[in-house]
């Protein structure tokens, strides 16, 4: 393999002058082939709630999935298989055959931007349980993964000059064990995260990515930036892949050849192949940069069994903490009542909305989280519209006060039953 074959291999492409937009025709993280001895393009694609809709031509084409976090709050070992199985389903149709994620950061600051994305919750061990089924359920569809982000992602504000200071026992008690777990199951990658740890930051920290990763946990898949998180050329530290590349100039061939020896890129190169072969990803190359993915990427993947699944899954993820007879409601013991607050009517965000200050990620709704992991449904029915209609049935009225007004909320409550 020549010297510019192996750095093709750890850098991404495909996006335009920010780190954020991806231009057509491409998938949100892209590795390009090295067609001479037969090694597959890596199609990568966000992630937490399906495939995600980056144009508008995507959206009906997918499903909406439920949340990481409501998947976990199924309690349920089984639909996330079934769950991450068939979210992979879409992306392989979709010629996806790497996913960025799952999210598996432990929450642990209740604001945390992207709480809703990670199926680990606050427990570790429950989060080592539930990452386990996802990455077997995905990898077993034949799309690698991609766990994030290592490590101690926990807050999006000022998430690039965050610095997180953990000891060692806070590190493999609370924010390793999902990773670990996902090791155990043979996981491809693992992608490091904006913030800092304990003064260095995650793509360029060696303790972590060279010392608690690839040593002591016995990694050997291969470590991915987050996009724009690596600030230098940064293999010696135990970085393989700089996302999205096409960007930066820290992983490109010129770069490369001035500073990193041989060994270096060589062992990033093994590892991204390692995964790729191991998965067998290569009897499977799908479409290739730069012939275009533009048929693959509108592919109709969606249909009915997939939406029965995403909402069983999101009945399941509901959880019922007390109960005093209330529920089931009855239509002979109630006649009346009141839905309150915002959410209740609230309509999903427009594509293009995005988030304040980060040009081309989308922004959050009830119904989906903001970011990188938010997928536009093509229909959405609002709660207030599908209560009314399940309550019109039953002979049972409903009051709305579809705002904040804590006043109107709480004369309403005085007149219903419930």
């Amino acid at each position: 393999m020549t010297w510019e074959e192996k750095a093709r291999l750890v850098v991404g492409l495909g996006y335009s002058w920010d780190f954020y937009s991806v231009r057509p025709g491409f998938y949100a993280g892209q590795v390009q082939d090295v067609p001479r001895l037969g090694v597959p393009a890596s199609n990568s694609q966000d992630a937490a709630e399906g495939f995600r809709t980056n144009f508008q031509e995507f959206v009906g084409t997918v499903t909406s999935w439920p949340s990481g976090l409501s998947a976990a709050t199924t309690w349920d070992t089984d639909l996330m298989l079934q769950y991450a199985a068939h979210i992979g389903a879409e992306f392989k149709a979709k010629g996806a055959n790497q996913i960025l994620g799952p999210s598996v950061d432990i929450a642990r600051v209740q604001q945390g931007g992207r709480n809703s994305e990670s199926i680990a919750g606050e427990d570790p061990n429950f989060a080592a349980i539930m990452t386990k089924q996802y990455v077997v359920g995905m990898q077993g569809e034949g799309v690698a993964c991609v766990a994030k982000h290592f490590v101690m992602n926990t807050q999006e504000t000022n998430r690039n000059s965050q610095n997180n200071i953990a000891n060692k026992r806070d590190m493999w008690e609370i924010h390793y064990p999902p990773f670990i777990a996902a090791n155990e199951v043979d996981i491809a990658g693992v992608m490091c995260s904006y913030n800092g740890v304990n003064g260095e930051k995650s793509c360029e920290n060696n303790a972590l990515l060279m010392g608690d990763l690839k040593e002591k946990m016995g990694f050997k898949g291969f470590v991915m930036s987050d996009w724009g998180a690596t600030h230098s050329t940064s293999l010696r530290q135990g970085l393989d892949m700089d996302q999205p590349g096409s960007v930066d100039s820290f992983f490109n061939a010129q770069t490369l050849s001035l500073s990193a020896d041989t060994s270096l890129l060589d062992s990033a190169v093994h590892r991204t192949l390692a995964a790729t072969y191991r998965l067998r990803l290569h009897e499977y190359p799908g479409c290739v940069y730069p012939t275009g993915c533009t048929n693959d990427l509108h592919t109709d993947v969606t249909n009915a069994a997939h939406r029965v699944l995403a909402r069983d899954v999101a009945t399941s993820a509901v959880v019922l903490l007390k109960n005093n007879g209330i529920l089931p409601l009855q239509a002979h013991r109630v006649r009346t009542i009141a839905i309150v607050g915002q959410a209740a009517a609230a309509r999903p965000v427009r594509l293009g909305v995005e988030v304040p200050g980060n040009q081309g990620l989308p922004g959050g709704d009830y119904y989906s989280g903001g970011g990188s992991g938010h997928v536009h449904a093509a229909s959405v029915v609002m709660p207030l519209d599908a209560i009314t209609r399940r309550a019109r049935d039953a002979n049972i009225e409903v009051l709305a006060s579809a705002s904040d007004d804590l006043a109107a909320a709480e004369r309403l409550a005085l007149q219903a039953d419930v």
